[in-house]
């Protein structure tokens, strides 16, 4: 594939970015079966979407669409610091992935959220006024509390922190707010307000920094080994990236319970904070209850599931 693109491309970036172009497109295709079994099949056979296939065909085109020019920039990165830093590339590259990762963060829930879905502030009533009062207690200062429609797409409900800065900013689904009480939107409130106390945000890109790093050292090092072994002598040979997307993939994996388990502790710590803050014991069962019931969750997963995810 390499020898082709270069039969009509010279520069050696633009052959990375068409190469890549060309084997993001078949992973797409390939993966795309799966992607409408449970994106789409199985969200209708279970009466959770409310989507046409029109719109959610129109969804992946829009992440596709939104995803591009986030990641072309990260991977000329990634491609220059291969040919420039040379054994040494894992380093520069973790810190690109930082740097990027904060910027996400902050930028996020201003610019790319909005473009798939519609917020508007929380209107006023008393459950403002009871949310208002929560952020208070907490010496919170949000750019505002906002009402995302959650609906258009599906019947699940959920609620979220998000962003990081001036940005920072609790979203909660109109599926929630119409189909819950105000005592337990209130406690899953509090519950997203316990992520913020706890800089769960921060301690998340923290982990993730430290675990991006070591990978990319070890991938880098297990990848130069290899080389050889599959006919190349340069770490910057466009056909032998492949391999190095397979070793990264290999480690995200090997390591993703421990960034669920890391997960799983920030939700159990924002639960006991959301009961700690308003009191409403009671409410805040009775909403996790129902929150499973609504989105179907598997309120006892095989041991094996619970581990690995």
């Amino acid at each position: 594939l390499e020898q082709l693109i270069r039969g009509h491309l010279d520069n050696d970036y633009l052959v990375f970015l068409a190469f890549s172009l060309i084997l993001g497109a078949a992973q797409g295709l390939l993966g795309l079966p799966l992607n409408f079994y449970s994106g789409f099949y199985l969200e209708h056979r279970f009466e959770l979407s409310n989507q046409t296939l029109r719109q959610w065909a129109w969804e992946g085109v829009k992440g596709i669409l939104v995803g591009i020019p986030l990641m072309v920039p990260m991977l000329l990165a990634l491609f220059y610091c291969l040919r420039a830093f040379g054994a040494d590339w894992w380093l520069p590259v973790g810190i690109v992935l930082f740097c990027f990762s904060v910027v996400l963060a902050r930028i996020a829930p201003v610019l790319i959220f909005p473009l798939f879905y519609k917020f508007t502030p929380l209107p006023e009533s008393d459950l403002k006024q009871r949310i208002l009062s929560l952020c208070d207690k907490v010496g919170m200062r949000v750019s505002g509390v906002f009402l995302f429609n959650l609906s258009k797409n599906t019947r699940k409900a959920n609620a979220a922190f998000a962003g990081i800065g001036r940005s920072k900013r609790v979203i909660l689904g109109d599926t929630l707010v119409e189909s819950f009480t105000e005592d337990e939107v209130e406690t899953v409130f509090a519950h997203e307000l316990g992520h913020y106390v706890h800089n769960h945000i921060w301690v998340g890109m923290a982990a993730g920094a430290v675990s991006t790093f070591a990978g990319l050292y070890l991938t880098a090092r297990l990848y130069d080994s290899m080389l050889s072994a599959f006919g190349f002598t340069a770490i910057d040979s466009v056909a032998a990236l492949p391999l190095l997307g397979v070793l990264l993939g290999v480690y995200s994996l090997v390591t993703s319970p421990l960034g669920n388990m890391l997960s799983r502790s920030h939700e159990r710590a924002a639960d006991r904070y959301a009961i700690g803050l308003t009191g409403k014991k009671e409410a805040f069962i009775d909403a996790l209850k129902k929150l499973a019931k609504t989105n179907l969750a598997d309120e006892s997963p095989n041991s094996l599931v619970e581990f690995l995810f």
